[in-house]
């Protein structure tokens, strides 16, 4: 099926259902004692408890187990500033896939706001009635300081395009390590894409911001955006990307996507599709790892780059093998946080739900260095793993 029948299906879908969610009372509401425990007078009985300890809101209303998945519209999937409303069967979607692999009840809240401050505003306005908040497509460099600026609220906000790509992606390249019988870090990565997910996978590799004893770093990492290798020879370079160079590019390259590839073992790609043909695989190390998370259309197709002579392929595409997708990781992330009441996600949980995903193939193959998206049992494993991090408060 072309990617063209299935957005006519999914804009049918989604017309026929009206949406992906809907809200359901979790008490019954059929005699005149229910309304009255449910709402008034009863209900004037919780909201005094938590008027004299906030905390019990955690346990007395939906916070506890809720969390926002907010955004601006400003980078949705492949698809650029689509704008909020355009944003919101993205979010809806988040949400759906919060509740059917983690029982995370998640609320979609796409925020027509044009600045840093006002994005964190309106989080920091909502943070009160919920137990997370989960932070999605928006545009670097304001998803960094918005992330940021939100560390201090008391629950955990995390962006996932950043952070939940970077877990999936060192958990892939953990198992395609193996699978090739290279040394996770000797290998020579290429990163294309300088954006927020290309950033937070960098450092991740490089172990910034991780404990070097818990997280095994790669040493060579290349960054390449639209216009080549983020090297210091370039003059265009913004402040965000001169700050890559602070942990990438050790030898000082230069030059376009496919000068970086040259005798590399790894591309990881978090760009825009179609961009590398077979013979530019052809130019990498020996049994090279394509991790091409484009969406929706690849950097390079699975059966291109086999061509090429990968030895592993990944995407991002649920109807692709070895499907590289954040819902292996944000569900159980943050059913693991809500049940620690963590106040953040720390460097030690990320790691450990980097170590849970990996795992959770035993064997892993060329054909399957990830588990299956649709294995609900990824998600308590994650969490379980998440969890037990939670409870050391000196992660980074």
């Amino acid at each position: 099926m072309n990617d063209q029948t299935l957005y006519a299906d999914s804009v049918a879908m989604h017309r026929a259902a009206g949406g992906k969610l809907g809200v359901a009372p979790k008490v019954p509401l059929d005699t005149a004692r229910d309304l009255a425990l449910a709402y008034s007078p009863g209900v004037a009985g919780p909201c005094q408890a938590i008027a004299a300890d906030p905390t019990q809101s955690l346990t007395l209303t939906m916070r506890g187990n809720t969390v926002a998945v907010l955004t601006d519209g400003s980078a949705v999937l492949g698809l650029g500033n689509i704008g909020p409303a355009a944003a919101m069967p993205v979010m809806e979607g988040k949400a759906a896939l919060f509740k059917a692999f983690a029982d995370v009840d998640a609320v979609p809240i796409c925020a027509d706001v044009s600045s840093d401050d006002g994005l964190i505003a309106v989080a920091k306005a909502i943070a009160p009635g919920f137990g997370g908040i989960n932070l999605e497509d928006i545009a670097a460099p304001r998803c960094f300081v918005v992330e940021d600026a939100l560390q201090g609220l008391g629950i955990p906000v995390f962006h996932d395009d950043q952070h939940g790509t970077a877990i999936a992606l060192l958990a892939a390249l953990t198992n395609g390590a193996k699978v090739v019988g290279k040394p996770i870090e000797s290998l020579r990565v290429v990163i294309n894409g300088a954006g927020a997910a290309g950033s937070a996978i960098a450092k991740i590799l490089r172990c910034v911001g991780h404990d070097p004893a818990e997280c095994l770093g790669v040493a060579d990492v290349v960054i390449c955006d639209s216009r080549g290798i983020v090297s210091p020879d370039r003059d265009d370079l913004n402040a965000f990307k001169r700050g890559l160079l602070g942990y990438t590019n050790p030898a000082g390259r230069s030059g376009d996507l496919r000068a970086a590839l040259r005798g590399a073992d790894v591309l990881i790609g978090v760009s825009k599709g179609n961009l590398i043909e077979a013979r530019d695989v052809r130019t990498m190390a020996a049994d090279a790892i394509i991790l091409a998370m484009a969406n929706p259309t690849p950097e390079i197709m699975p059966d291109e780059a086999a061509r090429g002579g990968a030895a592993g392929v990944g995407t991002g595409r649920s109807d692709l093998p070895n499907q590289v997708n954040n819902v292996l990781v944000f569900p159980g992330l943050f059913r693991g946080a809500l049940n620690a009441r963590a106040q953040r996600i720390t460097g030690p949980m990320k790691l450990a739900a980097v170590r849970a995903l990996a795992a959770a193939v035993e064997t892993p193959t060329a054909e399957r260095i990830l588990p299956d998206p649709l294995d609900k049992s990824v998600a308590e494993r994650v969490a379980a793993a998440v969890r037990e991090a939670a409870v050391t408060p000196t992660g980074v």
